[in-house]
């Protein structure tokens, strides 16, 4: 097998629409993997699409079609040889020509496509055009040829297989990209080749780790030779025999006393590197190989408990045995750019999901299927991956030529990620069946289909048959083994929900009204830091209604659910720099108020996936971090409320009471200090209690009637700690608590690598936060969201590069708490 690369070279050019006269007649060099904004970026041609209000100068782009060409030379095929032009994925609807023939149609971004171009290839000199025409277009001569399906958002997005949000989303840009988006090349082969090799992994009751690779060969001629198929793995290895004709085979390897894979915090990741070759049966060991494919697999096995139980049906992880509660966030394209985001990226990101004590990403399904990559870094990490089918928000045709194309990707797919260890679940798609359930569908579509032979049939038949050591679940929310028209599929007590009423419409203690079985999608928004803010979005004055910025708040009525969902809780804001560190704030305030809920109630409630964990360009939205990855305060927040050991003050039987989470394999022991105080340091009621929390689980701790009933409300808050863990309940809203302005204290001092900031409290001071990217764009600090009782001191680590005044660091609109907030300043940078 010989494999040459075809990146170097191409050229594009707009072919027709509705061109602007800089563009138009312009031939450009283009760059593969690549898309077409980022080549008339790099030549000049238009502003970057993420800044201030370029997006709305690029709305031409949606209509306009394109062709890449590329001259390149090479031989003519030899007899006996077989050459195939591989394109690993092109975005989206392309005719494909050599030398003047067209050699193939495309329309699916979700998938691969390889053309036998022996008939077309020339000795020397030979041409390749990609012709892409809109998307946007084929997506609606489908919608009129089909009949209209509801979607959200205005684009018909569900009749062409590209990536949802590529049309816009309530945190995303409307772009619509094209462009030979994944690898492409030539492939020289004789004989015969692997089409296909995928593992299944398993551990039987013993701890021998079985691998089943299953592998399809293509083959030159139908009458080839005999074959020689091996596999190896930590030296263990199989043979099987090809006879003439047959081009599949299975070949079993067992590995004894495998070494588990676990999820982060349960243990480790070890990785096993499989090697497998085929060869003719001719000439000696070792000579022969006509094609070899390698992998790296894990040993564990993953369930979904979904067993009725006296609440309802739950939805429970279960890793080698153990019950897992998952702590995550879901995961969209880490920029709108697809081609951008690198390995060295996706570390960083999963990395930074790690830090916040997460095990679990959701792969949402308005993307696209992760990339191997993606899978391979939370392989290497532990971190568990539940994979959407992409499908979103809409209902979707079963007719063709979509079905055909949904098959096509998801058998490809299936079988290009079956055999990572991380990937926990197989995912039908997001919030259709909810769609149909509650958002008019049904009197829309008038009997047609939308969707759900792709989700209770064609789906998991292939899952089935591909990855049968992966679990399925029909959709997110699902209530599982319910039919279309029995339990609600978002019902609290069955399967997995999405709670969007706090957001939406209700205020964010409105969490505690339900006790999901697992909660895969809850958020609350907050701006992006100002040094992303301030980096794109440059208006004059900034506000949260300047043009500019209301552009990068994709969301219905973004702003005014940002203000209402602050004004219960913290003064109104009275300057920008004040409402940009108030709803941030609040974002974190909320989304923690939420998993500390959901984690006190377990097992009942048996995971929590943030909405979301990253954002593909600069805009306010759900992001823990922000497009130029730099962590929000949610971020901060997340890594305290999925600490391993959690103390939370949480209502028990109409009282409240302590929860002690323990997530952990040691039992959590020690002495439970539980102390009313005044916010000057007064202990005015206190209690010590013994405490022991099994690995695991969840202890309940009840206060004392002392400790629940302050004299002043406005003047106290109770205090619960034990071996380093504590939790704060103030018993009234922070805009109604009497903070004193001047509670804080701090010096700066440069230290190797950046700066120290040394914070004393005179008086209760709630949430300490070191802005520091508002003084050099690439200062990071090391905790924030830090809540210090009078007396107690608190040292901030700042790294930067950049020389800072020290006093900077220790004067608004950088140190922040909510007493800064609730005594605001006068409008500050």
């Amino acid at each position: 097998m010989a494999r040459t690369t075809l990146h170097e070279g191409w050229l594009l050019n707009a072919k027709h629409g509705p061109v602007p006269d800089a563009v138009r007649g312009r031939t450009l060099p283009a760059t593969v993997p690549g898309s077409v904004h980022l080549d008339l970026m790099a030549a000049g041609l238009i502003p970057d699409p993420y800044l201030d209000r370029a997006e709305e100068e690029l709305v031409w782009t949606h209509r306009t079609a394109w062709q890449y060409r590329l001259a390149f030379d090479a031989a003519a095929a030899r007899a006996g040889e077989r050459v195939d032009l591989v394109f690993d994925g092109l975005d989206t609807v392309a005719t494909v020509t050599l030398n003047g023939r067209t050699i193939g149609t495309t329309a699916n971004m979700h998938r691969g496509y390889r053309f036998d171009v022996r008939p077309h290839l020339v000795d020397g000199a030979n041409e390749l055009t990609v012709d892409l025409a809109s998307a946007l277009e084929y997506a609606e001569e489908t919608e009129a040829s089909l009949g209209r399906r509801e979607h959200v958002y205005p684009h018909p997005f569900n009749m062409v297989r590209k990536m949802a949000c590529s049309f816009g989303w309530d945190w995303g840009p409307d772009l619509q990209t094209a462009g030979i988006w994944k690898p492409v090349r030539l492939e020289r082969w004789h004989t015969a080749r692997l089409d296909g090799v995928r593992p299944q992994v398993r551990v039987e009751p013993d701890g021998t780790g079985v691998v089943e690779v299953h592998a399809d060969v293509e083959r030159a001629a139908a009458d080839g030779p005999d074959l020689v198929l091996t596999a190896e793995i930590s030296g263990h290895r199989a043979r099987a025999v090809l006879t003439a004709g047959a081009t599949t085979a299975v070949l079993r390897v067992t590995v004894p006393d495998a070494r588990l894979w676990w999820p982060a915090g349960y243990g480790d990741q070890p990785l096993y590197d499989l090697h497998v070759a085929l060869a003719t049966e001719a000439g000696p060991a070792g000579t022969g190989v006509l094609d070899t494919a390698d992998r790296r697999v894990g040993f564990r096995n993953i369930t979904v408990d979904t067993t009725p139980d006296a609440t309802g049906t739950p939805f429970t992880f279960v890793v080698n045995g153990t019950r897992v509660f998952a702590k995550g966030a879901n995961w969209i394209p880490d920029d709108h750019f697809l081609t951008r985001i690198t390995r060295e990226r996706l570390e960083r990101r999963v990395d930074q999901a790690l830090a916040a004590h997460m095990n679990m990403l959701r792969v949402w399904g308005g993307g696209i299927y992760a990339t191997d990559d993606f899978y391979d870094v939370c392989d290497e990490r532990g971190m568990l991956v539940w994979q959407d089918f992409p499908f979103a928000c809409a209902a979707y045709p079963e007719e063709e030529p979509l079905r055909g194309e949904v098959e096509a990707e998801a058998r490809e797919n299936v079988a290009r990620l079956a055999g990572h260890p991380s990937l926990a679940l197989w995912n039908g798609g997001n919030e259709n069946l909810w769609g149909y359930a509650d958002w008019g569908w049904p009197e829309q579509l008038a009997g047609r289909t939308w969707g759900l032979g792709y989700y209770t049939d064609l789906l998991p038949r292939i899952v089935a048959e591909l990855d049968p050591a992966t679990p399925y679940a029909d959709g997110s929310p699902y209530t599982p083994g319910a039919p279309v028209g029995g339990i609600h599929p978002n019902d609290q007590d069955h399967g997995t929900r999405h709670e969007w009423e706090v957001w939406n419409r209700v205020d964010y203690t409105h969490y505690r009204d339900h006790v999901p079985r697992f909660c895969s999608e809850f958020g609350f928004q907050g701006p992006p830091t100002w040094a992303t803010l301030t980096r794109w979005i440059h208006d004059e004055p900034l506000a949260p209604t300047s043009p500019a910025f209301l552009l990068h708040q994709k969301a219905e009525d973004g702003n005014g659910k940002l203000d209402r969902g602050l004004a219960p809780h913290l003064p109104a804001p009275r300057s920008f720099t004040d409402w940009h560190w108030a709803t941030q704030l609040n974002q974190a305030r909320a989304v923690a108020f939420g998993v500390e809920h959901f984690r006190s109630w377990w097992p009942r409630t048996a995971g929590t996936l943030v909405w979301q964990l990253n954002d593909c360009w600069p805009v306010t939205s759900w992001a823990a971090v922000d497009s130029d990855e730099r962590p929000k305060p949610l971020w901060y927040a997340l890594r305290r409320a999925y600490a391993p050991r959690l103390l939370t003050f949480q209502p028990r039987d109409g009282r409240l009471a302590v929860v002690a989470v323990n997530d952990t394999d040691e039992t959590w022991t020690g002495r439970l200090v539980l102390e009313r105080r005044t916010l000057q340091g007064v202990v005015l009621a206190g209690a010590k209690v013994d405490l022991r929390v099994a690995p695991r689980s969840v202890g309940l701790v009840e206060a004392d009637d002392a400790l629940l009933a302050p004299d002043e409300v406005r003047q106290e808050v109770l205090v619960a700690s034990s071996e380093g863990v504590r939790a704060i309940h103030t018993f009234c809203e922070d805009r109604d608590l009497a903070y004193r302005p001047d509670a804080l204290s701090a010096e700066a001092h440069a230290v190797p690598g950046g700066y120290r900031v040394d914070v004393r409290a005179g008086s209760f001071a709630r949430d300490i936060a070191v802005l520091a990217d508002r003084l050099a764009p690439d200062a990071v600090v090391d905790d924030m969201l830090v809540t210090l009782l009078p007396g107690e001191t608190h040292s901030f680590h700042v790294r930067t590069g950049h020389t800072l005044d020290p006093a900077d660091l220790t004067a608004p609109p950088v140190l922040r708490s909510v007493n800064s907030l609730c005594h605001a300043s006068p409008e500050i940078g």
